[in-house]
């Protein structure tokens, strides 16, 4: 975890509809760039900055702490910590302390259950007689995990000196506010705006890489799994698990590439992993198959899946027919067709191999 020191602000920590405070605050910012240009806005009233590399410069951390305060004072009444990790270090900093470093668990340890900010997750632990950080940190992780669930396992994390940040850890509550300090410290007007899921930098997406990596963990990293679209000719070809947060560079070459036999979008709302037994007949009852230049030898009629009543075939596509590895022994033919039925208007999508029909995955 990084060392962060953190200026605190007790009298800026609510904006206020005239700007006075944010204005204020960014006094407070320009006097702390003095030692250090790498400054973050977490929230009204509180800005953090990389220790080690300016406490090396000027003398360790309790003169950067001097000097900072001494700078910053007459601004604004200030508290100002050092500690490792962002939670440990606004701690720090309501207490005018300097919290030794690598020894994150054992300066959390006798808070109480409160300043972790989820006040239900306090109450049922204190229910329990887990009063403090440290009582919490004791527990097993797969116990947490289990019982509290990810929520859970992230403060458990923080609290263990795991982790040095929470989602939404009670003052610790990023919002607008750091975009909005940045804002008017440039000049530039603030724009409104909301993001995506896992596409932006919101809390949300935040809190739920964080729960997603608190899982990894405690599981391993094949617990938690993200689809990745690739090449293919049928649906379950055309996607596949991969581990999440696994930074593997998608290889998008394939999936553009031509592949013959490949049937047209939408794809299926669900794949079948043992596809279905199916019978497909014309209208004298004859069966429908796939002749070897890939037609069908008639118009099919009815259709029966896993010998279920013959359902009337309304609609149907294709026959898309594909010859794989013509060049070996393993040498595949078959062939895909769309097929809706009078039963619930259900579209599936029907595979001819060696003489037989299968449903391979279905359409909703």
């Amino acid at each position: 975890m990084d060392r962060l020191l953190v200026v605190r602000c007790p009298e800026l920590l609510e904006e206020d509809e005239g700007g006075a405070v944010l204005r204020l605050f960014i006094r407070v910012i320009g006097a702390v760039e003095t030692y250090c240009p790498w400054i973050t806005a977490v929230r009204p009233g509180i800005c953090s900055l990389p220790a080690r590399g300016p406490a090396r410069y000027f003398g360790g951390e309790e003169a950067l702490v001097g000097l900072i305060t001494d700078v910053t004072s007459g601004i604004t009444p200030v508290e100002v910590g050092i500690a490792d990790g962002l939670f440990a270090s606004v701690l720090a900093a309501r207490g005018g302390l300097i919290a030794p470093a690598g020894g994150t668990r054992e300066f959390l340890a006798p808070f109480p259950m409160g300043v972790l900010g989820n006040p239900e997750l306090a109450e049922l632990l204190e229910r329990l007689g887990i009063r403090t950080l440290g009582d919490f940190a004791s527990l097993p992780e797969s116990h947490v995990l289990g019982r509290f669930g990810a929520d859970g396992v992230v403060c458990h994390m923080v609290a263990s000196g795991q982790s040095g940040e929470l989602a939404e850890p009670g003052e610790l509550r990023l919002s607008t506010t750091g975009r909005r300090v940045d804002q008017l410290r440039n000049g530039v007007p603030a724009a409104a705006g909301q993001s995506g899921f896992w596409g932006g930098v919101s809390d949300t997406d935040a809190r739920a890489a964080r729960a997603l990596a608190a899982v990894q963990h405690l599981l391993g990293p094949d617990s938690v799994v993200a689809v990745r679209l690739q090449g293919g000719r049928n649906p379950g070809e055309q996607a596949r698990f991969v581990t999440w947060n696994a930074h593997e560079t998608p290889d998008t070459t394939t999936v553009h590439a031509p592949w013959p036999g490949r049937i047209p979008p939408p794809a299926p709302a669900s794949i079948h992993a043992v596809p279905l037994p199916a019978e497909l007949i014309d209208v004298a009852g004859a069966p429908v198959t796939v002749s070897g230049r890939g037609l069908l030898t008639a118009i099919p009629s009815r259709l029966s899946v896993e010998r279920c009543p013959w359902t009337t075939v309304t609609a149907w596509a294709g026959p898309w027919p594909t010859d794989e590895r013509w060049w070996s022994r393993s040498h595949r033919r078959s062939a895909r067709m769309q097929v809706v039925t009078d039963a619930n208007a259900h579209a599936r999508l029907l595979l001819a191999e060696r003489g037989r029909w299968w449903v391979e995955a279905t359409y909703e």
